[in-house]
């Protein structure tokens, strides 16, 4: 299928990665280097890997581009940091009660929403003060992937419970920092990625038993799709309507809002790949991964009709 693999880059030895996030702006892709306990910093136009800032045993990152800094959740550190990539300095720390997976920014209101790994919690952090300002607790176990909605400033995250009996999408009430409701996702198990299309109003859920959902802010199923491959995490490019998924490989959906998601292309990928995001300037897909002769950075581009 025609998605093409560029020659990777050496990021070190081998330490596994977790969440990957894109800094259109700053031309500055950047990957949670969790094993090695660093913020890998990559050339968004070349693919080289400028730097790796030793922070923590970290998850998940979020760009602001209004500084060109970086947020990032530091894992079993218990922690969220502010980390400039240019000068490879941290900047602030603030502590909260729980290990850190994924974590999503609020530009407009200046929040930071960081969940607890396997756990049971949502910790709010103010950009401003960089202090906790909330610890909510979420439906479910095990909280895995949040989106903001930039009109609405709601907060989706996926919950689910180790035995499978529970998955859904919590909504959480931006005015009152509480779960609002919960969008029930009875076919999807153990929820993994979840992307927020703002063009469309939908949100794009995947389970770890192989189906791909689109569910509308109310809570309404519209499209569900079987989908082959395992997946982690998924990064949505709302122009060119590309829904880019990592599992071993690099799957990519093309979902234009008016008829179901459609698989466009597979390549097959080294084992360990389970983090990607599209950068939305150029379309390109970064994705990391380690294996036992080190840890690297992936470039993919789709090119239709090779």
């Amino acid at each position: 299928m025609p998605l093409i693999a560029l020659p990777p880059q050496s990021a070190g030895p081998p330490a596994g990665f977790d969440y990957v996030t894109v800094d259109a702006l700053h031309h500055r892709v950047y990957a949670a280097h969790g094993h090695a306990q660093k913020l890998l910093v990559v050339d968004a136009d070349t693919g080289r890997v400028l730097r790796q800032i030793t922070v923590g045993h970290m998850a998940g990152s979020a760009p602001d581009p209004a500084t060109g800094y970086v947020y990032t959740g530091n894992g079993s550190n218990e922690s969220v940091s502010e980390v400039d990539p240019v000068s490879g300095r941290v900047l602030r720390t603030v502590s909260v009660q729980g290990h850190v997976d994924a974590i999503a920014l609020d530009p407009v209101l200046h929040r930071i929403y960081a969940d607890e790994d396997d756990g049971t919690r949502m910790f709010v952090i103010d950009t401003r003060t960089f202090k906790e300002i909330k610890v909510i607790p979420l439906p479910g176990h095990k909280p895995e992937y949040l989106q903001v909605d930039p009109q609405t400033h709601a907060v989706y995250q996926n919950v689910s419970d180790p035995n499978g009996t529970f998955s859904g999408i919590a909504v959480i009430d931006p005015h009152t920092l509480s779960v609002d409701r919960v969008i029930r996702t009875p076919d999807l198990r153990d929820n993994h990625p979840l992307q927020y299309d703002s063009v469309h109003h939908v949100l794009l859920v995947a389970g770890e038993n192989r189906l791909l959902d689109v569910y509308a802010r109310s809570g309404k199923r519209l499209y569900q799709i079987p989908y082959p491959y395992g997946v982690d995490q998924c990064s949505f490019d709302a122009s060119r309507g590309w829904l880019a998924c990592a599992s071993s490989g690099i799957t990519l959906v093309k979902w234009n809002g008016d008829a179901a998601p459609r698989i466009i292309a597979h390549i097959a990928g080294p084992y360990g790949m389970h983090t990607c995001a599209i950068d939305p300037t150029t379309g390109t897909i970064f994705a990391v991964w380690s294996g036992p002769s080190g840890s690297y950075v992936g470039r993919f581009v789709y090119r239709p009709g090779t």
